[in-house]
């Protein structure tokens, strides 16, 4: 390595520590300075760059206490954004998301794209992106885009639930629809990120799971997403619970979703919509009680197999599971306690995602700005 070489790659990782600060919160460069160990010039010439670029904003001067009034930077209000996308079964989203972590605008579409081409799912998605990006005037970092489907080397090799998905060239048509860069991830790895970033919402050790027509679970141990060595960890929906089950569209039997995915639960109650369900809920319906009650029964035992396999402290029930956490949880505890050998020891955290249904497109959109605060390079391409 050159010194010119090395020289840049010292002023990067001074860049990426900077902005990571300022990820956590705002402050002057004597409070930056503080937070990260580097000299005032230094931060001085780190962060000239980035204000002529409209990524920072320096606020009036304010005094706080004696000494002279300090000048806090921020990230810029009409700086850069990145925009998450999710196609799943039964909804399209989309959320664009500053570098702050500040959610700007989000939309979500019912819509069952079962039946859908890669083409027609692909060119809605860029309708959708471009709905909500059209009239901001800020430059875009680029796309993350979820898939309920196992993700290797940038392609979707598995999608039980949208088999038509499979192979498609989906980042690179989403791409080539809106000239930004795409990455495209597992939606359940996304929604557990987006309790990692940029805010840890849940610790630096989880199993965040949620529910559509299939089931998926992100792993987080020791502040990261484990995927495995293929993309296929956290398959948690075809965890077998039954042997000789219900037969799965994976092709197995007694897989955890077909016992608690919520069109399984939905039929189980005798309703076509979550809204609807959550109000016979509301209302004592029995039918209802009793179908998330063995859905959550159904899950506990799956989620008991992945904490005896990982050993993490907190479980997070996000998408519709958050939304029907207080009548399901109940059943999924009780699993969970008399199954999970490290019960014993310690209690085992199960949660409501404050995140809801807009975990998975945020964690898509923080994909990206996490990566660019990372690779600050990335901001200035």
């Amino acid at each position: 390595m050159t010194t010119v070489d090395h020289l840049r790659q010292v002023r990067l990782g001074n860049l990426r520590t900077v902005l990571l600060a300022l990820v956590d919160r705002p402050g002057s460069r004597a409070d930056l300075a503080a937070r990260t160990g580097l000299t005032k010039a230094t931060l001085s010439n780190l962060t000239e760059p980035l204000l002529a670029n409209g990524i920072l904003v320096e606020e009036p001067a304010t005094l706080a206490g004696m000494g002279r009034p300090s000048k806090p930077l921020r990230f810029h209000p009409d700086g850069p954004v990145a925009v998450g996308a999710e196609i799943n079964v039964s909804h399209l989203a989309v959320e664009t998301l500053g570098l702050d972590g500040e959610t700007i605008r989000r939309h979500l579409v019912p819509t069952d794209i079962r039946k859908a081409s890669p083409d027609d799912v692909l060119d809605r998605v860029a309708g959708l992106i471009r709905e909500i990006t059209g009239d901001s005037g800020r430059s875009l970092l680029g796309v993350g885009l979820a898939i309920p489907g196992v993700v290797h080397d940038g392609a979707v090799v598995r999608a039980p639930n949208l088999p038509k998905l499979v192979g498609a060239p989906l980042a690179g048509g989403l791409g080539e629809r809106l000239g930004l860069g795409v990455e495209l991830d597992n939606e359940a790895n996304l929604a557990a990120l987006a309790h990692l970033w940029p805010r840890h919402l849940a610790g630096e050790d989880f199993v965040h799971v949620s529910a559509d027509v299939g089931i998926g679970a992100g792993v987080v141990l020791n502040g990261e997403v484990y995927r495995g060595v293929s993309g296929f960890a956290g398959e948690l929906g075809h965890v077998v619970i039954e042997r000789d089950g219900v037969l799965c569209t994976c092709g197995s039997r007694g897989c955890v979703e077909r016992y608690a995915g919520l069109d399984v639960i939905l039929r189980e109650a005798g309703r076509r919509r979550l809204d609807s369900l959550q109000k016979a809920l509301e209302a004592g319906d029995e039918r209802a009680l009793e179908s998330v009650r063995k859905a959550g029964e159904a899950l506990g035992v799956g989620l008991a197999t992945l904490m005896n396999l990982f050993d993490v402290p907190t479980v997070v029930l996000g998408g519709s599971y958050a939304l029907l956490h207080e009548h399901l949880s109940a059943a999924v505890r009780s699993e969970m306690d008399t199954r999970v050998l490290a019960g014993g020891e310690r209690h085992t955290r199960l949660i409501a995602s404050p995140l809801g249904e807009f975990a998975v497109v945020r964690g898509a959109a923080g994909l990206v700005t996490r990566r660019a605060v990372q690779q600050p390079e990335r901001l200035f391409a």
